[in-house]
Order: C-alpha cells, then structure tokens, then sequence
C-alpha cells in the first residue's frame, strides 16, 4: 500500500466519523419536533453525504429545509469535505 493511498484511506474514515459526531449533536433537536435522522453513507470521494429523514421529518412539509439550510449548510460549515446532503 503506498503511503498516498493510505492517507487517504484515513481522510476519508475521518470524513464519516465527522459526519457521524455531527449527525449526533443535531438529533436531539431534530428527536424534540419528534424526528430524526439516519446517516445511510458517505461518499468521500464526491463528498456527498446520504441521510434518511425519519419520524415526522419524513412527511414534513418543511423537511427539504431542514435538509438543506439546516443540516446541510451546518454541516458543510463544520467539515470542509462535505459538498452536499441528500435524502434518501
């Protein structure tokens, strides 16, 4: 294994266990309106993060902006790697 090859095997371990801290301190906020959300896959190379809105999230009228001015301009705000979130 060259040493290129292996650094980027531990950047991108460390992309998804950033996107997996996050995803945890936002729950509770989410859990409060009686939500949530699941982190179905990151995708380092593209940064492209997977989630699955759930509970009352998934049938919100208002879950693409959840989505995408809260999670995703948070997120994007906190890990540099990450360009956007999708629901899946």
């Amino acid at each position: 294994m060259t040493f290129v090859y292996s650094y980027l095997l531990v950047i991108r371990k460390k992309m998804k266990k950033q996107v997996e801290k996050f995803i945890e301190q936002v729950r509770p906020q989410l859990q409060m309106d009686g939500g949530d959300v699941e982190l179905v896959e990151v995708d380092e190379k593209t940064g492209i993060v997977k989630v699955r809105l759930q509970g009352a999230c998934a049938t919100c009228p208002m879950a693409t902006i959840t989505l995408k001015q809260g999670l995703e301009a948070e997120m994007k705000k906190k890990i540099k790697e990450v360009k956007e979130v999708v629901a899946v």
